[in-house]
């Protein structure tokens, strides 16, 4: 089954994919009704650069017999290019508390046992086109691809102790907004 899922495949998900690749990796393999990103040994990966809503469905019927990783990319900082050849800096930085709001489509699988999500804090492109049917809350721009950087962090949350990290302790005073991190 060469070339599942590479179709529609954009350019951040496929750089992931390769940035995330180890040898022996098989890429693109079916495993029960659907198409794995990468099979390592006995883990499956699944990287999902837009809401986890789309991947409900897939998580829930894998997660009880496979152990699965979801793997998440954050844009840590995010330079937005035009056609005009113009790039800018965006001022927003993204943080690894913002994967709360797509925690909320798959709340039960945090605490599955075969269940674990990884961060990727990453510096990323995104190039815009004019399209005035689909941007007009944007003025007529929408995002036409977006483009990997660079890795810069990994944060790896297995078991539930692992998202205590990201609440602020008791008494109200911060600590530092990181589960355990590695390359």
């Amino acid at each position: 089954m060469p070339g599942i899922g590479l179709l529609n495949e954009k350019p951040l998900h496929a750089s992931l994919k390769a940035w995330y690749a180890r040898p022996g990796d098989r890429f693109e393999v079916p495993v029960d009704g659907f198409v794995i990103d990468i099979v390592r040994d006995d883990l499956l990966l699944e990287i999902q650069t837009g809401g986890f809503a789309s991947i409900h469905a897939k998580l829930a019927r894998l997660v009880p017999s496979h152990r699965t990783r979801l793997v998440h990319p954050i844009a840590q900082e995010k330079w937005i290019v035009h056609p005009t050849s113009t790039r800018r800096k965006s001022p927003r930085r993204g943080r690894v508390e913002d994967l709360f709001w797509e925690m909320v489509s798959i709340p039960r699988l945090a605490a599955h046992r075969n269940f674990s999500l990884e961060v990727l804090m990453i510096r990323e492109e995104e190039v815009r086109r004019r399209d005035d049917r689909r941007g007009w809350r944007r003025g007529g721009w929408v995002v036409a691809e977006r483009r990997l950087l660079d890795v810069v962090d990994r944060v790896v949350f297995e078991k539930p102790e692992d998202w205590l990290a990201l609440l602020p302790p008791p008494g109200g005073s911060s600590r530092s907004p990181r589960a355990r991190s590695r390359r």
